[in-house]
């Protein structure tokens, strides 16, 4: 039997940078702690998209959504992804099928960056100075975030996760809080990164007290623990001593029914021959039934 072990502790390389995927519909600068700006172009591909999904890209996040749904219902089915094989999920949207003739109407920002090991924040916001603020529209589609080396197969709490923005100045946060993690399997290896998510939005209204700007914000921050995440196999004489604990446990508990029953069978038949009447025999040999006497009796 196979079981997956977590273990905390201190990550030894703490200095070094980590890596940042990133996969979505929209996009732009990092800027963290240390005051360290990341371009966005050191590292990522701007290409234009339609932003309505395809039939089969409909269906595949469909069933990446119901996946992360059955994974906020239940946690230890992450085990179960983490010793899969995780090359067989595919947790790349996949192309358009149909050769669609519709312009593009959205930019889809795909690559990875390289960022400090410290608290910072990724956001997305107008480039330049735009004449006309109805013209905004920061509804995004995430595919795939993760942080650390990229391992195919395992789904983070932001992939399908899509939002319409219903006003121009709305703005979109995201609080992102992450634990170095490593993954040793028997099918893999690797030094990643679990990350938890807390979702937030809001209309920018200064007349109304909310202010800011209207766009995406990621602020994310790095715990000081690392957690160790091992898949051990049971020992054959573990697995023997309980498998043996397990027949003793069926043959105790056979034995105590079979004598709780045993002794209520007792209980209704005592029962029932309490006051009996039996014929006794005389000497001869004779019986007489017609006058039936206790068995302790003489006749």
């Amino acid at each position: 039997h196979d079981y997956m072990k977590e273990e905390e502790g201190f990550p030894e390389d703490e200095a070094t940078e980590s890596e940042e995927n990133l996969k979505f519909d929209i996009g732009a600068d990092v800027l963290d702690l240390a005051e360290t700006m990341v371009a966005s172009a050191d590292g990522l591909v701007y290409e234009p998209a339609i932003f309505d999904l395809s039939p089969q890209q409909k269906e595949w996040q469909r069933m990446l959504q119901l996946i992360q749904s059955r994974l906020q219902e239940e946690h230890s089915l992450q085990d179960v992804i983490f010793k899969s094989a995780f090359k067989s999920a595919s947790t790349a949207l996949p192309p358009r099928e149909d050769d669609s003739s519709q312009p593009a109407d959205a930019c889809r920002i795909r690559g990875h960056l390289y960022v400090n090991k410290v608290a910072g924040n990724f956001h997305i916001t107008v480039g330049k100075a735009i004449p006309h603020p109805r013209a905004y529209n920061f509804s995004h589609r995430i595919d795939h975030l993760s942080f650390g080396e990229l391992v195919p197969g395992i789904i983070n709490p932001l992939d399908g996760t899509e939002k319409i923005a219903f006003d121009h100045n709305q703005m979109f946060q995201y609080f992102i809080t992450i634990v170095p993690t490593k993954l040793h399997t028997y099918k893999i290896s690797a030094d990643t990164h679990q990350f938890s998510v807390t979702e937030r939005e809001r209309v920018i209204n200064h007349a109304a007290g909310s202010h800011g700007v209207s766009g995406i914000f990621m602020k994310y921050d790095l715990s000081s623990l690392m957690v160790t995440v091992t898949e051990e196999h049971m020992p054959f004489w573990q697995f023997f001593v309980r498998l043996c604990g397990i027949v003793g446990g069926i043959f105790s508990t056979t034995g105590m029914l079979h004598g709780i029953g045993k002794f209520i069978v007792e209980i209704i038949y005592c029962r029932f021959r309490l006051g009996a009447y039996k014929p006794v025999p005389f000497e001869d040999g004779h019986t007489d039934n017609h006058l039936p006497l206790l068995e302790n009796n003489t006749h």
